[in-house]
């Protein structure tokens, strides 16, 4: 039995297209002692996987020849620990493939949830990243003005709902007139700002007279920029992602640095959602209560198909998806 995989056959140097991946075949692994066998069942498709590819981050760097890293659910369907049984469902660090094998103490295993895409979403890698990232980096208060970014993405459109059910003003960044609308009349974001259109910087000030408290930046650049600008004195801005400068030769970070942050006293910080793995149980507790009181709305883009990993991720660059976007491997079990 064969192995279906998509590797990296040529890392980019500029704009990703399907070109730099390549279909292959390869033999089914077999898993060593203490390790699990793996069937893909749902892959994340994230602006993080294109960070991966120019060089190490919080992770080793990608090679050409590589199977592209994700983060996906799965089921087991052959364990050598005790740890995990045939048939459990887990979350692990895998790679754009049929089958993989993992050590099983890597393997998490999930909770009986259905549908299996909010193991992704909303009680998945994106829900605990927007909870974590803004309520413990963020530390917004009932009242304050939270600007997000990217706010019809996966990560994004959390944020903001969140914000919401806790009492903040919310105001999105997001591209175009069409996906703006969808974040005030969907999600119930109090104003959206179209970043494709000229005056940003004005826009933001009408839509937050008042300023902005917590800033949630998923894109960084322009955007960050302007947002600076905007911040109050002592206010917050969360680093979570810079999706605006991860498929260009052409970086450009906000000028604005560090005088911003010198002159309004800010708190810029950085993290990635494993920073705070020992606080999951109490943001899944939140997610669940705000989701099953109807503060948040969840909306997965799911993509059918392995061999459309790369399409998918290519499109998710380019703004196409609402809400989580991931790629549909194989069936529920």
């Amino acid at each position: 039995m064969e192995n279906r995989q998509i590797i990296v056959r040529e890392l980019p140097k500029g704009e990703l297209t399907t070109g730099h991946f390549e279909a292959r075949t390869a033999p089914m692994p077999t898993p060593g002692q203490g390790e699990v066998l793996l069937r893909t069942i749902l892959m994340s498709i994230d602006a993080a996987n294109r960070s991966w590819l120019q060089g190490a981050t919080y992770r080793d760097a990608v090679h050409a020849g590589d199977a592209m890293p994700t983060y996906a659910v799965c089921e087991v369907v052959e364990s050598n620990s005790p740890r995990l049984a045939k048939g459990d469902l887990v979350a692990a660090e895998s790679t754009w493939s049929a089958y993989t094998t993992c050590p099983a103490h890597k393997a998490l295993k999930l909770p009986a949830v259905r549908p299996l895409e909010h193991l992704l979403s909303v009680y998945g890698i994106a829900g605990k990243t927007a909870f974590h990232g803004l309520m413990s980096v963020g530390q917004p208060v009932a009242g304050e003005t939270v600007l997000v970014s990217a706010a019809a993405g996966s990560v994004g459109s959390i944020v903001g709902q969140i914000a919401k059910a806790i009492g903040c003003r919310v105001v999105g960044v997001a591209g175009g007139a069409e996906k703006c609308k969808w974040v005030t009349e969907t999600l119930g974001f109090d104003a959206c700002i179209d970043y494709r259109e000229p005056g940003m910087g004005k826009a933001l000030r009408a839509a937050c007279p008042e300023g902005v408290d917590v800033y949630f930046d998923n894109v960084g650049g322009a955007v960050l920029e302007a947002a600076l600008f905007a911040m109050n004195l002592r206010g917050r801005v969360v680093c979570c992602g810079a999706i605006s400068q991860y498929d260009t030769t052409s970086t450009t970070g906000p000028r604005n640095l560090p005088g911003m942050v010198v002159v309004k006293r800010l708190r810029m910080e950085g993290f990635i959602v494993m920073d705070f793995a020992d606080r999951d149980a109490t943001a899944l507790r939140a997610l669940q209560t705000w989701v099953a009181a109807g503060q948040i709305k969840v909306f997965e883009d799911v993509v059918e198909g392995l061999e459309n990993a790369p399409q998918a991720l290519i499109g998710l660059l380019a703004g196409e998806n609402k809400g989580k976007r991931m790629v549909r491997v194989g069936p529920d079990p």
